[in-house]
């Protein structure tokens, strides 16, 4: 999806003159101006800003404290780093496009910023690059044991499809513990924006080369907490809970921290394994749960207000896995509605430890 077609002139925000004037103000100047053009492609550090506009490390960041100011801008911290990218709030994502559309993007100094930025996602794409080849191994060992992954995906997407709210398009998904990025890829040209979150900083890297890679602009991933994330109320049309919970103590805060985030109507769909004996998932690769059953999945989705839980099970076909001590693993997918009408719903339980966090091995 052109992310330059989300907002039609038709449909276009109006405001205050005030807020106007005020995000006119923050963008009228050279360097601000550069360095919306350049968020424009994807969020940066400010270091790696720093790099590309040539300039200090205090200027740029009263450059960014002037354009957050006027709303112009998302911050978000990942440890001691924190990354920005362009609104997606009303009126300053309309304002932001606006004011970009006049910039010609052959002009001599925002070709150069280009040209820079280029040089910054090799970078990035190397590092990722070389953290996917130590952990691929693994990844394979485990995908040998079950159906394809385009199958499951294909699941994924018309299930989906299935619920769709009153029939209508799905506008804004939550993809908790994104690890690569891949669910966020494959709803991409489905959705007007996307949200990746996971623990793993070197996963966040490669999630945000790949959607770089895949010009998906409108989707961005953020450090964040699975069972607090920490992302407005009721903003998600549809959120997706892929091979995640089988790595967690308490699965069901998960949920209760998903449904948070979903519109009321809106969509939830967890995939992982049905129950299983294989015990090296375990100890090789940290799953803390050999499967889940469906009824303890319904009871969970049940508990914080969504309901028309159904449930898919992809078998995988008859044959031999590469290690005789091996079992091959049937994989779930779970889809369910959000009834609830109170944010309350989506709290986690008394005594519960939120301060848990998920890295997830998407």
């Amino acid at each position: 999806m052109d992310d330059s077609t989300l907002t039609s002139p038709s449909s276009a925000p109006v405001c205050d003159i005030t807020t106007v004037l005020a995000g006119l103000r923050a963008a009228g100047e050279n360097t601000r101006l550069r360095i919306l053009s350049i968020l424009s492609e994807g969020e940066l550090t400010v270091s790696e800003l720093c790099r590309i506009l040539g300039q200090t490390q205090p200027r740029v960041s009263r450059h960014l404290k002037l354009l957050g100011d006027a709303q112009l801008l998302d911050r978000h911290s990942e440890g001691t780093s924190a990354f920005y990218g362009l609104t997606r709030r009303e009126p300053g994502r309309t304002m932001v496009r606006s004011i970009l559309s006049l910039v010609d993007p052959q002009d001599k100094t925002t070709s150069t910023d280009r040209q820079r930025l280029a040089s910054i996602r090799e970078e990035r794409a190397h590092a990722a690059g070389q953290y996917f080849e130590q952990i691929a191994g693994q990844w394979d060992g485990v995908r040998s044991l079950h159906v394809a992954d385009t199958e499951v995906e294909q699941a994924l997407v018309d299930a989906a499809d299935r619920h769709r709210i009153n029939g209508g398009p799905i506008t804004s998904l939550l993809d908790i513990g994104t690890g690569t990025g891949r669910i966020l890829e494959l709803f991409g040209d489905r959705i007007e924006r996307g949200l990746g979150i996971d623990l793993s900083k070197a996963m966040l890297n490669l999630a945000r080369t790949n959607l770089t890679a895949s010009g998906l602009h409108h989707c961005s991933v953020r450090h964040g907490n699975i069972y607090a994330l920490d992302v407005e109320p009721a903003s998600f049309d549809l959120a997706v809970l892929h091979h995640v919970l089988h790595f967690l103590d308490e699965p069901h805060l998960a949920i209760r921290a998903a449904v948070e985030g979903l519109s009321l109507g809106g969509q939830l769909i967890i995939v992982d394994f049905a129950p299983h004996r294989l015990e090296s998932l375990r100890t090789e690769h940290a799953h803390r749960r050999l499967g889940l059953e469906d009824t303890e999945v319904t009871d969970w989705c049940h508990q914080v207000g969504l309901t028309d839980v159904s449930v898919t099970h992809l078998v995988p076909p008859t044959a031999t896995p590469q290690n005789a001590d091996d079992e091959l693993l049937t994989v779930s997918l779970w889809p369910a509605t959000n009834t609830s009408t109170s944010a309350t719903a989506a709290t986690s339980a008394p005594g519960a430890d939120t301060s848990a966090q998920l890295e997830s091995s998407q």
